[in-house]
């Protein structure tokens, strides 16, 4: 949004400078997006008078002029064609920037002949194209300022551009008028008042207007007259200067005057040739195979139901958005039938995207313009049309009824202390707003028509909080309890996911944020990928579907890093997963993957593949650090994008509280990831609360008696895993073992059996142990191992 700082004052009474107006437009929420200030680049230029000009002796197109100046006689070599004694011009001295040129001046020689300076010429300042001659001014004194001649002479030459960046809920602001209504309530001015007028209809209508009620909802109201008798050409200078300094270029009266009414008021309109509009005019849906060329030189063809204003003949407007190439004014237009009608804002935005054109009609009307305003604005066009072209206009003509929206919240002055944290006194609430445009009965605020973003009490305090001014808001501290000890802010589960991820990092692991969306190949390979957790707008076609595990995140990371040469990687994450698209259909992981090969802590170790035993290690830690209890076990009830053999879950019964192993080969290719992987998953929601809940940790149990360590080897079957065998031999007495390791597994006996070799601590707790009750304890641990396993004692 685009406008000069003098059609701003049109609309405000200020004496406000240029630096604090855009400075209260983006405090405002305008943001400030560019000023274009032209007296900022002229500022250096001074104006001097020719004394003498004689011919160049080497140049027959080129004088050598005296030029007065503030600084005393200067020579400038000139080669306007009109350089002579006695005229008054334009300045710019060696150092001087000219920005038509874009040089910097210096002393230099022409043909022989030292130059200090030049006279300019419009062009070279960029005050028009003109450049037949260098300027001539009817007045000034040596030495003044160049910008302070045109501030009173030609203020338009210096009237700087602000452009403002208007979000969508203020379509308000999208005139020029609106703008000044937000710096009059800030209070840099006082808001001049839209006149009222009301042009009288001499005649009836020739053409009617009528809405089909398919597209009732679509076009609630349509308003129009005849004009005849106009004379059309080009707009007057004021107007046509307006327009160009905002980038809008001039085309003739009738379609200037809709253009300014677009950017001043908020207000689009559009003028139909009305020698050329065949019966009446209709707004209804598009039959199949209908087209238009439009204004913009390009043919649109309208899918079936498309919304359009046709005559009897077919299609003349794309309805609100723009108007057709053959009913346009041109300067031969006598009669013009002038529109203003409201357009239900999604249905511009439908049709808009569809056919992919873009206008100032379709970006105000898709953000909400005023309907109130839809007939005032009909008859303030029309009375400017009248006083540019002339003209006699018919009786207005119109179709629907305008919407209403009348709406009313309530003021609650509290809830700016509750909402934002700033006292603002009820009285200048209530005064903020009436200058705003709402109407305030007893605690009933009424939203004016051009206010479609507000739609609560909320809005009512953010307005009174914008236009106090956001700045002044100043922190405070929150309140301390007096007295006691305060209730914890974290969640038992926001401490555990705390705790699992620091110990991760401590581990090497580095930590990653993926996205939660990914496509739906990858999500199908992790049990995902059904239409429960699809995106019904996703962002790009490899953001489908809510990840089903925090793997495909971290694999993709992987294979990103490989393809840049990083080949040992150590990556974690730490988020929810998604089973489906319902409160509770989700859950919290840590996801680890280990690839390539480890970094040993101890700088003498030498470096070896990852393997599952690195994967489990860091899962039973990570597990220990969140508390769950140390009597998980250990199961192979796996998901099949884990290995089949080289992978297991550690579990409290059916509860799977990790899984850890490689990742299966055909899941590793699909990333297209090089070497084998190793991961493991951490359901931080699944380990179970502690039954007792203390402040600290328990008492460290000590035994003062020596425990005693037994080995054992046996001879298994070679489909026996070590957990059965474990497992067995800790059962034996529970009482007096503390803990079951393996420490050794030898494969290719005879028979094709193995042997596992354990070690079983015995921990006494009142007595030091006998030779006879460790032996007894010994048998107890080869009977439990015997039964559960089949295995015996090897020789």
């Amino acid at each position: 949004m685009k406008f000069t700082l003098s059609w701003l004052k049109e609309h405000l009474d200020t004496t406000a400078s240029l630096d604090a107006i855009t400075e209260a437009l983006t405090d405002l929420g305008l943001e400030v997006e560019g000023v274009t200030d032209p007296a900022s680049r002229l500022k250096s230029f001074t104006i001097a008078k020719v004394i003498e000009a004689v011919q160049h002796p080497d140049a027959d197109r080129l004088r050598v002029c005296k030029v007065m100046t503030d600084e005393g006689e200067k020579q400038i070599v000139c080669g306007a064609p009109n350089a002579r004694a006695g005229i008054t011009v334009v300045l710019a001295k060696p150092g001087d920037y000219v920005p038509g040129l874009d040089v910097t001046l210096s002393v230099g020689k022409i043909r022989g002949v030292e130059s200090h300076g030049m006279m300019a010429s419009e062009r070279e300042l960029e005050l028009s194209d003109e450049h037949n001659g260098i300027i001539e001014l009817s007045s000034g004194e040596v030495g003044q300022k160049f910008v302070d001649w045109l501030a009173l002479n030609r203020p338009e030459a210096v009237d700087p551009v602000i452009e403002i960046k208007i979000t969508p809920n203020r379509p308000d602001a999208l005139g020029v008028h609106g703008v000044a209504r937000d710096l009059a309530a800030r209070g840099l001015g006082v808001l001049k008042p839209i006149a009222d007028v009301s042009v009288p209809g001499t005649f009836p209508s020739p053409i009617k207007v009528v809405i089909a009620p398919e597209v009732a909802e679509k076009a609630p109201f349509f308003s129009g007259r005849l004009i005849r008798s106009v004379e059309n050409g080009p707009s007057p200078e004021w107007l046509q200067k307006r327009l160009t300094a905002i980038g809008l270029r001039p085309i003739n009266t009738l379609v200037d005057i809709t253009n300014f009414f677009t950017f001043d008021l908020n207000r689009p309109l559009h003028v139909f040739d009305a020698a050329k509009v065949k019966g009446d005019l209709h707004v209804r849906p598009s039959a199949p195979g209908e087209e238009l060329l439009a204004l913009d030189g390009k043919t649109y063809a309208f899918a079936p139901g498309t919304m359009i204003i046709a005559d009897d003949q077919g299609p003349e407007s794309i309805a609100g958005i723009m108007g057709g190439e053959h009913s346009g004014c041109s300067d031969e237009t006598t009669d013009v039938f002038l529109e203003s009608a409201y357009w239900d804002p999604i249905a511009i935005a439908t049709v808009g995207r569809a056919l992919k054109v873009n206008s100032d009609a379709r970006y105000r009307f898709e953000r909400g313009a005023d309907p109130a305003f839809t007939q005032k604005g009909l008859e303030l066009a029309t009375q400017m049309i009248l006083d540019l072209c002339g003209g006699e206009p018919s009786e207005v003509v119109t179709a629907g009824a305008i919407p209403d929206t009348t709406r009313s919240y309530a003021l609650d002055p509290a809830r700016v202390i509750s909402l934002v944290g700033m006292e603002i006194p009820e009285a200048e609430q209530r005064r903020t707003l009436e200058a705003l445009g709402f109407r305030l009965e007893g605690d009933q605020a009424f939203v004016p028509s051009w206010r479609p973003d507000v739609l609560g009490s909320a809005d009512l305090v953010e307005e009174v909080a914008r236009i106090a001014s956001l700045t002044k808001l100043q922190g405070q501290p929150l309140p301390r309890p007096q007295a006691g000890v305060p209730q914890p802010v974290l969640t038992p589960l926001q401490r555990r996911e705390s705790a699992a991820r620091r110990l991760a990092a401590s581990l090497g692991y580095n930590e990653c944020v993926t996205y939660s969306f990914i496509d739906q190949p990858a999500a199908a390979l992790f049990g995902g990928g059904a239409d429960a957790v699809r995106i019904e707008n996703p962002i790009s076609s490899e953001m489908t579907h809510m990840r089903p595990d925090l793997l495909p995140g971290l694999l993709a990371a992987a294979a990103r890093n490989q393809a840049r040469g990083f080949m040992d990687l150590a990556l974690f994450e730490c988020g929810p997963v998604f089973a489906g698209g319902e409160p509770g259909e989700q859950d919290l992981h840590l996801t680890a993957i280990l690839v390539g090969n480890t970094t040993p802590r101890d700088p003498y170790a030498s470096r070896r593949k990852v393997d599952i035993y690195d994967a489990k290690a860091d899962a039973e830690a990570v597990l220990a650090e969140i508390g769950a209890p140390a009597k998980a076990q250990i199961n192979r009830k796996l998901a099949a994008w884990w290995h089949p053999g080289r992978a297991g879950n550690v579990a409290l019964g059916p509860n799977a509280l990790a899984t850890f192993g490689e990742i299966h080969p055909k899941v590793v290719r699909h990333f297209g990831i090089k070497g084998t992987v190793v991961a493991f998953t951490v359901r931080i929601a699944a380990v179970p609360l502690p039954k007792v809940r203390t402040p600290s940790r328990p008492a460290l149990a000590l035994s003062g008696l020596q425990a005693v360590e037994r080995d054992f080897a046996f001879v298994v079957d070679p489909q026996v895993e070590a957990l059965t065998l474990v497992n067995a031999a800790a059962g034996a007495d529970k009482a007096l073992i503390e803990r079951v390791t393996v420490f050794d597994q030898f494969t290719g006996l005879e028979g094709g059996k193995k042997s596992i070799a354990i070690t079983a601590r015995l921990q006494p707790k009142d007595k030091t142990l006998t030779d006879a009750e460790i032996e007894a304890v010994s048998a107890k641990i080869v009977d439990k191992v015997s039964k559960a396993t089949g295995g015996v004692l090897r020789g």
